[in-house]
């Protein structure tokens, strides 16, 4: 947990092994005063040499944590990790779009993927990619980027201890409070994309799609889908940040043999894509119904919300949960691992696992 340099810095304390001498006589008991002296005179040469490690281990990292170069960075890595990766899943993510608006005609991954080739050959499997790298690159620097922040502020708020008792729900209401504003800049292209991707001869691009809606339909028809992605969006959020921050804290505690201080980056980064698959695939469960919702929704014009719950029923929300298990279990893991790899990239601090503050163990007697 602490470097080589802060050890050595310890261990050169002129306080930490203070030396008794018992002395015989009075020359021993001169020569025992002089080294004495000697010693006292040393601590600035040692102040000198542990000032310059504190500078060293305070270079470390790129930034301090909660600084604005560490937040920007934070938001940097959160359109890599989500705009990359969801774009690279656009031809999964057509087809559960197609399997949740036309159960009837794509009936499972297979026949779906199949019909769409048939149809619409290769490139009709990357329809709506430019608005997915687009809108999720802006969810991705919001999601991240104000994660970390609120994550930041809400545990100054509790303090120390109250920030560890309750952690969970730190995690819970940091993630959503991001999510609500990561929503915000995500509905315009997720209206495009699902518009381009589930209705046939509406839009192949963004840029036919775009000023299309907004003739017909105006503004409202890029945030009409606004709160379902709400509904959607912020209990996965919640799910995929408190899910993992939890696994990972497991994971060192119970699998990895090791204390993550002794672990290479290397090692670090598989147990965030591993702590980020578990997270993913209860982020598919918990979100499913809502992107049900959304898809419907955005497919066709002057329906409701509730109109579409209504008619898909309490099996319809459910039409393609394999695919998206499969496709946000491996959004996850990859967005965690991108994000991770991105910090450790620019050497932003990353905090270990929380611990129990030692005041809170004395006051629990442990």
């Amino acid at each position: 947990m602490f470097s080589s340099g802060l050890l050595t810095v310890a261990a050169a304390n002129p306080f930490s092994s203070p030396r008794f001498q018992l002395v015989s006589n009075t020359a021993d008991a001169h020569t025992a005063q002089s080294s004495a002296s000697s010693d006292l005179t040393a601590p600035p040469a040692r102040r000198r040499f542990a000032a310059a490690a504190a500078r060293a281990v305070k270079e470390e990292y790129s930034c301090e944590y909660g600084s604005p170069k560490f937040y920007a960075l934070c938001g940097f890595g959160g359109i890599l990790s989500c705009g990359l990766t969801h774009t690279a899943v656009v031809p999964l993510d057509l087809v559960k779009c197609r399997i949740q608006v036309d159960p009837g005609k794509y009936q499972s991954i297979f026949k779906g993927f199949s019909i769409t080739l048939k149809e619409d050959g290769i490139r009709g499997l990357g329809k709506g990619w430019a608005p997915t790298f687009i809108g999720y690159s802006m969810q991705g620097l919001c999601k991240f980027g104000f994660y970390e922040v609120f994550k930041n502020v809400y545990g100054d708020l509790l303090g120390e201890e109250n920030a560890y008792l309750w952690r969970t729900s730190l995690y819970l209401a940091a993630s959503a409070s991001a999510e609500f504003f990561a929503d915000i800049a995500l509905s315009p292209m997720e209206a495009c994309k699902v518009r381009i991707q589930t209705q046939p001869g509406f839009a192949n691009t963004l840029r036919e799609a775009f000023p299309k809606m907004r003739a017909e339909e105006g503004v409202w028809a890029f945030y009409k889908g606004l709160v379902p992605l709400w509904m959607r969006q912020i209990p996965y959020t919640m799910m995929k940040f408190a899910c993992f921050e939890r696994t990972v804290e497991a994971l060192y505690m119970y699998v990895v043999p090791k204390p993550r201080a002794n672990c290479t980056k290397a090692e670090q980064l598989v147990v965030t894509f591993v702590a980020g698959y578990i997270a993913g695939v209860f982020c598919a469960i918990v979100s499913h119904p809502a992107d049900s919702v959304v898809s419907v929704l955005n497919k066709e014009k002057g329906s409701s919300a509730v109109q579409v719950l209504k008619r898909l029923g309490p099996l319809g929300v459910w039409k393609g949960l394999i695919a998206r298990i499969i496709m946000i279990g491996t959004l996850t893991a990859l967005q965690w691992f991108i994000y991770d790899s991105v910090k450790v990239y620019f050497r932003l601090p990353r905090p270990p696992p929380p611990e129990m503050p030692a005041s809170l163990k004395k006051k629990l007697g442990l």
